[in-house]
């Protein structure tokens, strides 16, 4: 029950409302039946079985009003970022002709992945760069985009490395690199980098989904990443109690 404490402050109170309705929001949107492609460079197996699943978190680990904002801003300056990519001379494809995002599906279904674009034309960048291209975004922390900036994709983000990996992959853009673009949220400052195909990468990344679909179809629970339940993927993991009530 929302707290509306006479004493709160206006800022408060406005913003229980508003992450109120964002959460009512996610609670009524279907669940996922298939493991995302965007998810599978995750550190730990696992939680990747738990999310394949749709496991309930841990009480207490739903994804708070505040972190939907976050989501909601990405979503944001993604359409930004379409926007100024198309002005500065970019043919960029969002949508397929029936009006649905670019995607894959895989395993009878239960893999798929959704793109934020394809380049199809557009200015020559040089190093390498071509058309047709996988064109991924993302709206990053001045922390975390300061990291991405010094280490580059496949180290500070391999994550986000897997993803345009598997979309090279299952969607044939493997034959240039991709374009990854982030957006420093608090400077609006943006980096970019051509990202090559990484054969396998890609490959290691298919096969964990198999491995990850077929164990969790079967009832077998795949060893945990890490040892400590302190370490601290596992004090962010919202499956953390129940991963370490489970067998080793």
């Amino acid at each position: 029950m929302m707290d509306f404490n006479a004493s709160k402050s206006l800022s408060g109170q406005l913003t229980a409302l508003i992450d109120a309705g964002l959460q009512q929001s996610r609670a009524a949107q279907p669940r996922r039946t298939y493991l995302g492609a965007s998810r599978l460079g995750v550190a730990c197996e696992r939680a990747l079985q738990y999310e394949f699943a749709d496991a309930p978190v841990d009480p207490g680990r739903e994804t708070d009003g505040r972190l939907l904002r976050v989501f909601d801003r990405g979503h944001v300056i993604e359409d930004c970022m379409v926007g100024w990519l198309r002005a500065a001379g970019f043919d960029l494809r969002t949508r397929n002709d029936a009006g649905e995002q670019f995607g894959f599906s895989a395993l009878d279904g239960r893999l798929q992945g959704h793109v934020d674009g394809v380049l199809v034309a557009g200015p020559d960048l040089g190093f390498g760069s071509g058309y047709p291209a996988l064109w991924e975004n993302k709206c990053l922390g001045a922390k975390s985009w300061r990291e991405l900036e010094k280490r580059r994709l496949a180290v500070a983000k391999p994550i986000y490395a897997a993803q345009v990996a598997l979309y090279q992959a299952y969607l044939g853009l493997h034959a240039h690199p991709a374009l990854f673009t982030a957006v420093n949220a608090d400077t609006m400052e943006i980096h970019a980098e051509l990202v090559p195909f990484d054969a396998a990468l890609a490959q290691r990344m298919s096969d964990r989904a198999v491995k990850v679909i077929t164990a969790t179809e079967a009832g077998e629970l795949l060893p945990r990443s890490f040892s400590d339940p302190t370490h601290v993927e596992c004090r962010m993991c919202p499956w953390q109690d129940r991963c370490w009530r489970a067998a080793a």
